[in-house]
């Protein structure tokens, strides 16, 4: 499997030059950011020499679609498919002993200082300080004993402390459970784990699943966890570096700004606060971080969203065919739908049914399915040819929207879909769509001259003696 682990996966890209490597020293304030988004969608990055440490960094891991699938090992119109299986299908963990851990090959419990002991980065200019951008952060249900995993923003606040946004979703939930009760909500952060887990870590799924079983379900076999030292939670046994701590209660502490996936500063405010507990980590770690609004941060976001996407339209529109989030979106506020339609109507409702899905859904197209909604040049034209205010569009005022949306009033705020499907019955040769014959078959190598040729000799020559 090319993706079991963070390291299997890095061998993968270095083989097929996917992967860039950057000898030179390098800062960790604004410099490696800038480096890895220079890179975006093309390479992942690995800096050797970061500012004075010994430990090096990682970046870009999987910045397109195509090199999500390849580590699910399916192609771009499967990932989806197989994604939603995988959220249906959880396979449990498999716990193995200590010593079969890498992530405990070093342990420290005392003097715990993160920005001595890790390459922790400044991405923005406005950033409130270094963040942890990819770690997962886990904790557990004390009642079901189930995990839930999710990715915060983490901003180093002192040696052995964190400022974390927890959203209101499951994490949240849990530490407004213990926080209640007078005590701290324990937790780990694993960074550097292998991208199926990490795309397994933003499944949308209801409370009380454990997204690491969900990984289990993707790699088709269990994922090997460990128990954490100070804390009772269970790790990827394979992470680069795990971070043990605790949710202080009743402890807020200024975190931010920072800028976060609309290509935006979330503003600064009071948040939760992590106290460090234990780290542990590989013999010689790497550090991983992704770059805030790069094609990895958005696509990590994106797909597993399309999954819940395309589930919650196949309950309306069971024709449905796929489903994008698209980059310049966000991969939060635009959608494409891709339906076989066999109804009218069926169009208003897959954009009804879309917008029902997540607030953070503000646009959406639906096509019908013989344009590529992966190529927004396709969808495009067929928002110009296929599509008439009067009569497809769909318009909501005064909905729930995201709140890093600078256009909303505090989170409300309007949203439309663009019903551009052809209508049944059409005329034959209305929208019968230009075909030259032979297309698909035509290799352009079997024509061209080896190093695209030369005219030379054989015309522009020939014009200029007959004009002497």
């Amino acid at each position: 499997m090319r993706a079991k682990t963070f390291r299997t996966w890095l061998e993968y890209l270095q083989a097929q030059d996917r992967l860039a490597v950057i000898d030179r020293p390098v800062s960790l304030r604004f410099e490696l950011a800038a480096l890895a988004k220079k890179l975006d969608g093309r390479k992942a990055v690995f800096f050797s020499q970061v500012d004075d440490y010994q430990v090096p960094v990682v970046s870009g891991i999987c910045s397109t679609r195509e090199q999500f699938a390849e580590a699910l090992e399916t192609d771009p119109y499967g990932l989806i498919p197989k994604f939603a299986q995988a959220v249906a299908s959880p396979v449990p963990c498999r716990q193995v002993k200590k010593e079969d851990a890498p992530v405990k090959d070093h342990i420290r419990l005392d003097d715990i200082d993160l920005m001595r002991m890790l390459p922790i980065p400044v991405h923005h200019e406005k950033d409130a300080g270094s963040y942890i951008t990819a770690g997962l952060f886990i904790v557990r249900d004390p009642v079901t004993r189930k995990q839930n995993v999710s990715i915060h923003r983490l901003q180093v606040s002192g040696k052995n402390r964190l400022g974390v946004l927890l959203l209101p979703r499951h994490t949240f939930h849990l530490y407004k459970q213990a926080e209640e009760a007078g005590r701290p909500l324990e937790c780990a952060i694993a960074i550097g784990v292998d991208p199926v887990t990490l795309l397994a870590s933003q499944a949308s799924t209801p409370f009380g699943v454990d997204e690491l079983e969900i990984a289990g379900a993707l790699r088709g076999e269990p994922l090997e966890v460990v128990r954490c030292e100070t804390v009772d939670i269970d790790v990827p046994a394979y992470a680069e570096i795990v971070l043990e701590g605790r949710i202080l209660p009743n402890v807020r502490e200024p975190e931010g700004p920072f800028g976060e996936f609309p290509k935006y500063y979330g503003p600064r405010s009071d948040k939760e606060v992590v106290e460090i507990t234990a780290v542990t980590h590989r013999s010689h770690p790497i550090f991983y971080t992704i770059v805030p609004a790069g094609y990895e941060h958005l696509l990590l976001g994106g797909i597993p969203r399309e999954a819940s996407l395309f589930q919650t339209i196949r309950q309306t529109v069971p024709s449905v065919k796929a489903v994008h989030m698209s980059p310049g979106g966000t991969c939060r506020y635009h959608a494409v739908v891709s339906i076989q339609k066999r109804n009218e109507g069926e169009g208003k409702n897959a954009i009804v049914a879309a917008l029902a899905n997540s607030f953070d859904i503000k646009h959406v197209v639906v096509v019908d399915e013989d344009v590529d909604i992966f190529n927004m040049e396709e969808v495009e034209w067929a928002v110009a040819t296929r599509f008439q205010a009067e009569r497809d569009l769909v318009v909501v005022h005064g909905a729930q929207s995201s709140r890093l949306d600078p256009s909303t009033k505090d989170g409300v705020g309007s949203k439309m879909g663009l019903d551009c499907t052809v209508p049944l019955g059409s005329e034959p040769m209305r929208y019968l769509r230009i075909n030259i014959p032979g297309y698909e078959e035509i290799r352009l190598e079997d024509y061209l001259r080896p190093g695209g040729g030369t005219l030379g000799e054989t015309y522009l020559e020939r014009g200029k003696k007959a004009v002497r």
